[in-house]
């Protein structure tokens, strides 16, 4: 078995350790020490990296006890070797692992909520509570969270039988897990088992802050970070809500109200040109029953050409069906798109689907639909108008 020398002390970067085995896997190397610094994935926690002398160790996993090292270099069994651990790495893990447990202790003590899920990537820290909390309680339990990381509290390690599990007041206990159980605790606060690494204080954290909850099954997420991660992410945000502010030319505490004044403009600005783009199209129908040619079952074939959103697709259509004895394929480019509707006006004879299959070949896009309505969309060509064109041949027989 590795010994884990993280386990006891998880400020120490270095150790010496002999190679045991070193096996090749694809494009790497899995190299199991004696002994190492390198905290392996595990219990919810990011696997540490670091060097083996000079070779990288981008991951590490635990096997029937023994810590695997993947490398990008071999080793000889029985060398000694220098492992070296990626400090920012650790402090980073430990800053959220330990985050995780005071803010999951926050909600147990003032919310009367309990951690079920607990996952960590390498941009947020999320957990899963059994109930449905609102944004006072997450304020309540961020402030609370806090105020244990500023108390700068020891962090403890210690080793318990399961038997003795009762004498603790642990927010989380887990009947699965027997014998020698190491136990992390805060001193008049969080107290539970892991396997993690943590710092030695709470101050060494830094802070905590949640960026977002939402319900999640029978209770909540919560979204948040700490340390590092949570400065570097209020950093980002003030600077976006700064250069905001400079846009709208108010105050950053000013912004939401000059954004929800803003979007109300758009609102309206939105509905009056669209109030005016029907007004167009209605215009436009008699010109269009005008020019349109007549198939040989006597049905007006309408086949036009438009650069208009979907919306306004759907509305240039609706007029179009109303008309009666009309066919209509409907072409219009939308950003980097070209797609095309099907409708019949009432008591047209024609098969929109038949349609669309040709558009598909046309177009060499995508569709379908039924017999009186289809639709179907291609990737953007410059010769889209012409495709068009072969389209309403193709139609009028």
């Amino acid at each position: 078995m590795t010994e884990k020398l993280f386990e006891n002390d998880s400020m120490l970067k270095t150790c010496t350790a002999m190679v045991v085995s070193c096996l090749p896997k694809d494009d790497k190397y899995l190299v199991v020490l004696n002994r190492t610094v390198i905290f392996p994935e595990g219990g919810g926690q990011l696997s540490d990296t670091g060097m083996i002398d000079d070779a990288k160790v981008s991951y590490a996993a635990e096997v029937n006890g023994e810590v695997i090292h993947y490398t990008n270099k071999s080793f000889i069994a029985g060398s000694q070797v220098t492992v070296t651990l990626d400090w920012n790495v650790r402090l980073d893990h430990m800053q959220q692992h330990c985050g995780e447990h005071i803010l999951s202790y926050a909600f147990w003590k003032e919310c009367g909520a309990n951690n079920i899920g607990f996952h960590m990537n390498n941009d947020v820290v999320t957990i899963d509570l059994d109930k449905e909390l609102t944004e006072k309680d997450m304020l309540k339990a961020e402030n609370f969270a806090n105020a244990e990381i500023w108390a700068d509290k020891p962090v403890h390690i210690n080793y318990l039988q399961d038997t003795e599990l009762t004498k603790l007041n642990m927010r989380k206990k887990n009947e699965k897990l027997h014998g020698l159980l190491r136990i992390v605790s805060i001193p008049e606060g969080d107290i539970c088992t892991c396997c993690g690494t943590h710092p030695t204080s709470t101050g060494m954290i830094g802070m905590i802050k949640i960026l977002r909850f939402e319900k999640h099954k029978s209770g909540v997420r919560v979204e948040f970070n700490c340390g590092l991660r949570a400065l570097r992410d209020m950093q980002i945000r003030n600077s976006t809500l700064v250069a905001t502010g400079n846009l709208l030319s108010v105050k950053v505490e000013e912004v939401p109200l000059a954004v929800a004044k803003l979007k109300e403009e758009v609102l309206d600005l939105v509905s009056k040109v669209k109030a005016r783009t029907m007004e167009l199209f209605t215009a436009k129908v008699p010109q269009l029953l005008q020019e349109a040619e007549t198939a040989a079952k006597g049905c007006k074939i309408l086949c036009i050409a438009e650069s208009c959103d979907a919306k306004e697709a759907k509305a240039l259509m609706q007029l179009l069906t109303a008309q009666p004895q009309v066919i209509i394929a409907l072409v219009y480019q939308s950003g980097n798109r070209v797609n095309y509707q099907f409708g019949l006006g009432e008591g047209a004879q024609g098969n929109c689907k038949d349609y669309c299959v040709a558009a598909n070949k046309i177009f060499g896009g995508k569709g379908g639909g039924n017999a009186t309505f289809a639709q179907g969309g291609a990737p953007y060509s410059e010769d889209w108008q012409a495709k068009k064109d072969k389209l309403k041949a193709l139609m009028l027989g």
